[in-house]
């Protein structure tokens, strides 16, 4: 065969090879507007899915603000408007009418005792947000989970405190359209009131300060050993809302310092720091980051309001018009009401020596008190003393031989105080006591022992004094702290 012959036979492949190229890049071409338009939709889906949680979680924060407002605490379960016989609080989610108590944006979708509620959610939890071209609709759903009355310890208030699953719903339509779902809870958890052998309210830097080679420790007022505390090298856990100022080599923190503040450093204004730290101080247990400031009641004012007539008890004092006292060689007792309702002893502006002064059981109002020279008061029970501290900025000076009760047990003697003056104490051989005054300034000054635990707005111990916190105080007393979101989840459709 010649090779003209074979050069014609094999004309016809190049058509083949330009056909099966053609097709290769149409393919391909083809392909690749698929992945780019693949690519545009899943950006698209991407970026409705992303409005559409936005719109969520409004929904999710408007609910929750109006659950957290004055207009709905007012009609809330527990008051006049809505009385907690409404619910069965013995379950949760809560009941009433045997289903679960229910808030919703959506019409119909509330089961909720109150109209005007129900009508205030909706308006409150729902709307639209502007995204580009397009509109996003936000709701919401509340689930009433739990209810429960608490009695603050030191306040005397009692609130309804409520637990709510809430669920804010966003949704975009148009290409790609989405829906979203994000779900928390929000609660009032139940804390105990003293958790700390010191704590200082101020958020400011040096809030809380020790020096001279103060120590906290803790010990168990309910485990004592032959009557004695048994200390331990742990627990005597401090907090403040701002800054604490370690100086000395031999101050020592035998426990955790809780703050919301971070850090460790110098303090100023603008930085507040959690931590100072001047020598060789130490907090044995670490820093524990709060998530947000601890609030403490103000307590409300004594009730009688003592007088601000000065009485001083010294060797002259009679008991003259004072119910429920007794003067006996160089001591004073007074006798508390037995009812513990009304105080037999509501006192003005009340100067303790030299004569000494014994509190039976029961409660004492003062406008302010002080201890002079050697004198010294003892508590015979449980005693509660309430400092008016009407006119003075010094309302409470417990210096030389302070108070001593001789139980260990610090809820036999609280002292409490609302207002903004000067707090002077000395600790003494059995000074066991509760002190609140989350306004005041308070010293512990000497080199004296406190046993139990101390509120004050800003507390200063510089010269060597200890704080022994009784553990057995966090069971002993309770209080209620700020609502908090928690558990968030989502979900999209």
């Amino acid at each position: 065969m010649s090779s003209r012959t074979i050069r014609s036979d094999e004309r016809g492949i190049a058509l083949v090879i330009a056909l099966f190229m053609t097709m290769m890049v149409s393919a391909l071409a083809a392909s690749m507007a698929y992945v780019a338009r693949t690519e545009t939709l899943s950006s698209q889906s991407y970026t409705t899915m992303a409005h559409a949680r936005y719109g969520a979680e409004s929904g999710l924060a408007a609910a929750t603000n109006y659950l957290l407002s004055t207009p709905y605490a007012v009609t809330a379960p527990g008051t006049p408007p809505d009385p907690l016989t409404n619910y069965d609080t013995n379950v949760s989610p809560v009941r009433r009418a045997n289903a679960a108590v229910v808030l919703s944006t959506v019409g119909g979708g509330s089961n909720y005792p109150v109209n005007a509620v129900i009508t205030a959610f909706g308006a409150a939890a729902a709307g639209t947000l502007a995204a580009g071209n397009a509109t996003v609709t936000y709701g919401a759903r509340a689930t009433l989970l739990g209810l429960r009355r608490v009695t603050d310890s030191m306040s005397g208030n009692t609130e309804t405190l409520e637990k709510w699953e809430i669920t804010g719903w966003g949704s975009r339509g148009g290409i790609g359209a989405s829906e979203v779902e994000v779900t928390a809870i929000v609660d009032r958890h139940v804390i105990p009131l003293f958790r700390y052998a010191a704590f200082a309210t101020n958020a400011g830097c040096a809030a809380l300060t020790f020096g001279g080679g103060s120590t906290t420790k803790s010990y168990n007022s309910q485990a004592l050993n032959a009557g004695s505390p048994v200390l331990l090298n742990t627990d005597g856990d401090v907090g403040t809302n701002g800054n604490l100022v370690l100086q000395g080599n031999t101050t020592h923190i035998n426990g955790t310092l809780s703050t919301p503040r971070t850090g460790v450093g110098s303090c100023t204004t603008s930085n507040v720091t959690a931590l100072t730290v001047q020598g060789k101080a130490t907090v044995s247990e670490g820093l524990v980051e709060l998530p947000q400031v601890v609030t403490y009641e103000t307590p409300p004012p004594p009730s009688p309001m003592p007088p601000t007539t000065a009485v001083d008890m010294n060797s002259s004092f009679t008991c003259g018009v004072y119910l429920g006292c007794a003067t006996s060689g160089s001591t004073v007792t007074l006798t508390a009401d037995p009812t513990n309702t009304v105080p037999y002893s509501s006192m003005g502006n009340v100067t303790v020596g030299p004569n000494d002064l014994v509190l039976k059981e029961g409660t004492y109002i003062f406008n302010t008190l002080s201890i002079v020279g050697t004198a010294k008061i003892t508590t015979n029970g449980k005693v509660t003393i309430k400092i008016a501290g009407q006119g003075s900025t010094s309302p409470l000076s417990l210096l030389g031989n302070s108070i001593t009760n001789s139980s260990y047990d610090p809820s036999n003697l609280q002292i409490i105080y609302g207002g903004t003056g000067n707090i002077a104490l000395t600790g003494g051989t059995a000074t066991a006591a509760i002190v609140y005054a989350p306004n005041a300034n308070l010293t512990l000054s000497g080199n004296g022992d406190v046993y139990g635990s101390m509120i004050a707005s800003r507390m200063s111990v510089p010269g060597g004094a200890n704080i022994y916190y009784d553990t057995n105080l966090a069971a002993r007393a309770v209080t209620y702290g700020r609502p908090v979101l928690s558990s968030f989840t989502w979900r999209t459709f």
